[in-house]
């Protein structure tokens, strides 16, 4: 049964973490069937299926993570609307949400599936794996509506408090994934088909359990006049969720150019390093589950006037992430190659070079973890307070970074080059945003004592 939690009493502390670890269990969930994805494959198809899977990544992220940018701005209406008691106002915003999402999946989804084979040959993807990573891609892409309905509904949950529903959805669905997992490619050999298969039916779980909570609250039953256009809400909706989807473009451009160049230093190395990259996700969970709490925390707070319980929530946020990102850190250097070896059944050579290039890129991101965990925390505080114009001039100084680094460094220092563009891009980005979060804050608490 889905609940709500009013974040704007209480102690900041016990709120932020009550709400906070539902978040990290599901998403670790969530990781946990994207990392069977990869050990299924790598062990029963080999390197090959492995890598064309792994080098979707940053596409997949591109065009899901727009969708996903989009309902996230759309939750931000709904916290603050929780947070000032206006149900009228938070149904209407809900409403025209879902008839916003219509709109995104149909124009994404279009697209994703007209420019995908050319942005695999822009990408340099090799011979041997385009074709199945495009497979694999385009049964991911027609699970979208899926991904903005499942990424809506759950938005909503925790905008008002329940970040314990979207935790039962992610757990169920990746219990599906990975049943559906050995069912499709250990069982039938549908390969990189199978993988796609599970993972879009599994989705469909999720967003099913979550529309079911939804419909059970009497605060979210809409009328069907919170169905009919309404203009200046959909225009301020629009204003939260576009600049949120277009910080998610220019991130994942700039993770597109460097799978580009990781794809140019051979076969091995991208499939090291994309093996790599399928632990950032597990290596992340934490970051953007404190991030998504302390989120709900500053909307509800700032629809009630609360400034005083925003900075408190941010600092004590930012100490939690600032501990929770040495203890993964740790876990990582210590335990990182084993978990590669678990992803890779290939010719013994070839595993030891693979995952000598993926252990060292876990340790050089070990090491920049701080610095991201803060970045999500500030981020997810402006957001809240409904700045997400600094978010994305963040995506764009990591933009920025990230493309520097990854195109001038590998001419000097070859493969580490590679590596170190992922921190320097967090780096730049975190700076940004810490400096425009103090600043939103005194710019509201002044505004507000008047």
């Amino acid at each position: 049964m889905a609940h709500t939690r009013d974040m704007t009493q209480g102690s900041p502390t016990r709120l932020i973490l009550g709400f906070c670890l539902p978040i990290v269990a599901g998403n670790l969930f969530q990781q946990f069937y994207s990392l069977v994805d990869t050990l299924v494959i790598g062990r029963v198809e080999g390197v090959t299926a492995l890598a064309a899977v792994s080098s979707a990544g940053w596409l997949d992220w591109l065009v899901l993570s727009i969708a996903m940018g989009m309902a996230q701005g759309f939750g931000i209406q709904i916290a603050q609307s929780f947070g000032a008691k206006d149900e009228p106002e938070l149904r209407r915003a809900a409403g025209q949400g879902l008839l916003l999402s219509v709109a995104v999946v149909a124009l994404i989804g279009a697209l994703s599936q007209w420019l995908l084979r050319p942005t695999l040959v822009l990408m340099r993807s090799p011979e041997n794996t385009i074709d199945l990573t495009c497979l694999y891609l385009r049964i991911i892409f027609g699970g979208l509506p899926l991904v903005m309905a499942y990424n809506l509904f759950s938005g909503y949950l925790r905008a008002i408090g329940d970040s314990r529903t979207p935790l039962i959805a992610m757990t169920t669905a990746a219990i599906c994934n990975i049943l559906l997992d050995i069912l499709f490619v250990a069982t039938f050999r549908w390969s990189v088909v199978g993988v796609a298969s599970a993972t879009v039916l599994s989705q469909g779980v999720s967003c099913l359990i979550c529309l079911g909570a939804l419909l059970r609250l009497p605060l979210m039953r809409l009328r069907r006049s919170d169905l009919r256009p309404d203009r200046p809400m959909m225009r301020r909706l629009i204003t939260l969720g576009l600049p949120l989807a277009f910080q998610n473009l220019i991130i994942s451009v700039g993770g597109l150019v460097l799978q580009g160049v990781v794809n140019g230093f051979g076969f091995l190395f991208m499939a090291g390093f994309n093996a790599a990259m399928r632990l950032t996700g597990l290596i992340e969970l934490a970051g953007t589950s404190i991030g998504s709490a302390v989120g709900t925390f500053a909307g509800q707070n700032l629809g009630a006037g609360r400034i005083d319980r925003v900075k408190l929530g941010l600092r004590k946020s930012a100490q939690i992430a600032a501990v929770m990102a040495l203890v993964v850190a740790a876990s990582m250097l210590l335990f990182g190659r084993n978990i590669l070896a678990l992803f890779v059944q290939d010719d013994p050579e070839i595993i030891g070079q693979v995952l000598t290039i993926g252990y060292r890129y876990l340790a050089v991101m070990s090491f920049g973890l701080p610095m991201l965990y803060m970045l999500f925390v500030y981020r997810s505080t402006l957001q809240g307070l409904g700045d997400t114009v600094a978010p994305m001039v963040s995506g764009i100084i990591e933009l920025v970074m990230r493309m520097g680094t990854v195109l001038l460094l590998p001419l000097v220092i070859g493969e580490w080059g590679v590596y170190i563009a992922e921190i320097m891009a967090w780096i730049g980005a975190a700076v940004m945003l810490i400096i425009s979060c103090y600043r939103r804050i005194r710019i509201l608490d002044s505004s507000l004592s008047h």
